[in-house]
């Protein structure tokens, strides 16, 4: 049995197939390089059609392997620092630690967050503290996995209240090109999600997601089709009749051009319907 995924990454591979490959109302460009002393270094900027608001980021990170040690920084045009130290592998086979810290200097905020995470066969383990003045938040989380099912829970308590802010219970089952994946958070909302990889080039989701004392179950269904090695088109709907089209092209290795477009199947004739680029660079 090899490592089961942590619980945020269950039912990853039915959520990538409805958000990768779009990017609606957005001119995004992302930009890759790595040094030759072996930092690497990630550039984003975009700007969004409706608002016309644009935002950029820039991120460093340097690995120090023989140690075990990764480094991380960034900024926003939020203005917003972040700095992170990660140790891995090295107190113990599978055990991960990192410690985050931010900084917001046109109002002096400061932040911080501890993570620990541990995973071995049949188990992945996490719990975060977020430091805060008024008492820390304790976020926990489990995942076990055996012959395929995977089981897990997630909880967040606020010591400044004395109460429990987040209680999740996820159940899924994994096997080859098929995975189930259902989940309930806070006993109120409740969601699943189908995965299947038909072939080599067609894979399928279908997710639901139902709120108690609610009427309303929202649904949908989403594709991606690989055309060839360097094309790839995705297509999703849902019941509130959004229809989203994505269409991927490699241009040239380490070039990734990316169009999608959203059409309000509702009000077809009202307009409202958005469109998004994407241009990403890796060197």
């Amino acid at each position: 049995m090899a490592v089961p995924p942590s619980y945020s990454d269950l039912g990853k591979s039915a959520k990538d197939i409805f958000s990768k490959g779009y990017g609606f109302g957005v001119v995004k460009l992302d930009l890759k390089t790595k040094s030759q002393s072996g930092v690497e270094f990630s550039t984003s900027g975009s700007s969004n059609t409706d608002s016309g608001k644009a935002t950029g980021s820039l991120e460093t990170k340097y690995k120090m392997k023989e140690l075990g040690l990764t480094f991380n920084q960034k900024w926003n045009t939020d203005n917003t620092l972040s700095t992170g130290v990660t140790l891995e592998d090295q107190l113990a086979d599978g055990l991960k630690l990192t410690f985050d810290t931010s900084f917001v200097p046109n109002t002096g905020k400061k932040s911080g967050k501890l993570k620990t995470g541990y995973k071995r066969d049949y188990i992945n383990l996490g719990c975060d503290v977020d430091f805060d003045f008024a008492g820390p938040v304790i976020h926990g989380a489990a995942v076990l996995g055996y012959e395929g099912w995977l089981a897990g829970y997630q909880v967040a308590f606020d010591t400044a209240k004395s109460k429990l802010a987040q209680n999740n219970f996820a159940l899924g089952y994994k096997a080859g090109d098929f995975q189930l994946h259902t989940n309930v958070n806070d006993g109120t909302e409740f969601g699943g999600s189908i995965y299947q990889k038909v072939n080599d080039k067609l894979e399928t989701a279908v997710n639901l997601a139902w709120t108690a004392g609610s009427n309303n179950t929202r649904f949908g269904i989403a594709a991606k089709y690989q055309l060839d090695t360097d094309t790839a088109i995705s297509a999703k709907v849902n019941n509130a009749s959004l229809i989203g089209i994505g269409y991927t092209q490699t241009l040239r290795p380490g070039v990734k051009l990316t169009l999608s477009g959203l059409v309000d199947g509702k009000n077809f004739n009202a307009g409202g319907h958005k469109i998004g680029l994407g241009f990403e660079l890796e060197a």
